[in-house]
C-alpha cells in the first residue's frame, strides 16, 4: 500500500485490539452512568444548610504535553437526617469539570468563601454525595466521547485481526 493515504493498523495482536474495545466501552459506560446519575441527583435533591470549610483551585499538568488544567475545589460540612457529612463536590457529577485557565476556575467558585453558610443539595439516596451547584456538568460527556472513540477503534481493529486469521 502506498503512503499517500491514511492507514491505521492499530494494535499488533487480537488481545491488544480487544483491550482497546473493552477499555473504550468501560470509559464510555462510566461517562453515561455518571451523566445519568447527576441528572437523577439534581432531580431528587433536597436543600440543606452547609458551612464552607475550604475553597481553592487545584492545578494539574499533563506530563509531556506542557498543558495545565485547573479544577475548583470546595469542602463543606452539612447535616442530613441527624448525621454529619463532609462534601467536596461543586457539581453532582463525580467527574469534576476542568478549566484551561486559573481565572476561569476561580470564577466558578467566586461566590463561595471559607466560613460561608451556603445551600447544599443532597440526594436522599446518596447523602454522602452533596453538591453546591444544582446544575449538570458536561464533563461526563467527554468520557463518553473518548470511550466511544476507543471502542470504535477497538472494534475496527478487532474485526481486522479476526479477518486476518
Amino acid at each position: 500500500m502506498s503512503d499517500d493515504g491514511l492507514q491505521i493498523d492499530g494494535p499488533d495482536s487480537l488481545r491488544g485490539a480487544l483491550l482497546f474495545l473493552v477499555v473504550g466501552v468501560a470509559v464510555a459506560g462510566y461517562g453515561v452512568v455518571d451523566y445519568t446519575g447527576q441528572s437523577d441527583a439534581v432531580a431528587d435533591a433536597v436543600e440543606v444548610d452547609a458551612t464552607v470549610t475550604a475553597v481553592g483551585v487545584e492545578e494539574a499538568s499533563t506530563p509531556g504535553e506542557g498543558t495545565v488544567d485547573y479544577t475548583p475545589r470546595v469542602r463543606f460540612e452539612y447535616d442530613f437526617r441527624g448525621t454529619a457529612y463532609t462534601g467536596t463536590r461543586l457539581y453532582p457529577a463525580t467527574i469534576a469539570p476542568e478549566y484551561d485557565t486559573r481565572s476561569a476556575a476561580e470564577d466558578a467558585i467566586s461566590d463561595i468563601d471559607e466560613g460561608d453558610t451556603v445551600t447544599a443539595f443532597v440526594d436522599p439516596s446518596d447523602p454522602d454525595g452533596a453538591f453546591l451547584r444544582r446544575d449538570t456538568s458536561n464533563a461526563p460527556l467527554l468520557a463518553v466521547a473518548i470511550g466511544g472513540v476507543l471502542a470504535l477503534f477497538g472494534g475496527y481493529t478487532t474485526t481486522k485481526r479476526l479477518r486476518a486469521r
